[in-house]
């Protein structure tokens, strides 16, 4: 079995595992580490792309505010349907699910995104393959000034994770954003994962 095959496998059986509720990693670490990292302003547009359960999602919500709007995207219809579950039992009213095959277009006006979020999913790809797709995407639908944020498994020998072959560095990552002007903001330890940032350069070209 190749590493692509590997990597979604672990990646589906996470999900049928879970199911309505869907993976997260959200209580794998300390959720304010994360949103610190975030900085999110009210009236913010975000992006949870793959988004799983929705965790991250129903946070961002009440952080965003009535000015602003948090879009959850995942492969997973029935895990959106959860998400929008809770999202009404508790009232929020300023996210949006749409079902989207992160290795296809992302179904979003271009320019419209201040953070695009990026939870471990990005091990599920072969990003040899699908990885350009993806990036022209994201930057098409990010703002001048968006930033992106990734959490992703760390490269070692953990009991936790997907198979070491499927993992990838915060180098790689500099390497993969390099093309489209973005550079690294921050990178912050998470234990088994890590939080990695990018802003575009906007002295390039100048």
């Amino acid at each position: 079995m190749d590493k692509k095959n590997r990597c979604m496998n672990e990646h589906s059986y996470n999900h049928k595992r879970t199911h309505r509720r869907g993976p997260s990693s959200y209580h794998m670490h300390n959720p304010d580490v994360v949103f610190n990292e975030l900085n999110i302003k009210k009236g913010d547009s975000f992006l949870d792309l793959g988004c799983g359960s929705g965790d991250y999602s129903i946070q961002a919500a009440g952080l965003v505010g009535d000015s602003g709007m948090v879009y959850a995207l995942d492969i997973w219809g029935e895990v959106l349907e959860g998400l929008n579950e809770r999202a009404d039992e508790d009232g929020i009213t300023n996210i949006k699910t749409k079902v989207c095959n992160i290795k296809e277009n992302i179904n979003l006006d271009d320019n419209s995104i201040d953070i695009c979020f990026i939870s471990t999913v990005l091990h599920t790809i072969d990003l040899s393959i699908d990885g350009k797709r993806l990036f022209d995407e994201i930057d098409r639908v990010l703002k001048p000034r968006g930033r992106i944020v990734i959490i992703e498994c760390k490269k070692g020998d953990y009991p936790v994770g997907p198979p070491m072959s499927c993992r990838i560095s915060p180098e790689e990552f500099e390497e993969f954003f390099l093309p489209y002007g973005f550079e690294k903001n921050s990178y912050v330890d998470l234990g088994y994962n890590y939080i990695i940032s990018f802003k575009q350069n906007l002295n390039i070209g100048q």
